[in-house]
């Protein structure tokens, strides 16, 4: 299965704006440990915006 590259773009853009990795970092990662990345920024996130 080919992951969606606009999902890939997203996921890789999302991930360096909460964390200010580089491509080549987020690129280094694998797949499932950059979706969980993900998941944590959005827990984040949306935990931070309850508490306003």
């Amino acid at each position: 299965m080919t992951y969606a590259t606009d999902r890939l773009h997203e996921e890789i853009a999302y991930i360096a704006y909460h964390f200010h990795w580089s491509l080549e970092e987020i690129l280094d990662l694998e797949h499932h440990d950059r979706r969980r990345y993900a998941g944590e920024i959005a827990s984040l996130v949306t935990r931070a915006g309850a508490e306003d």
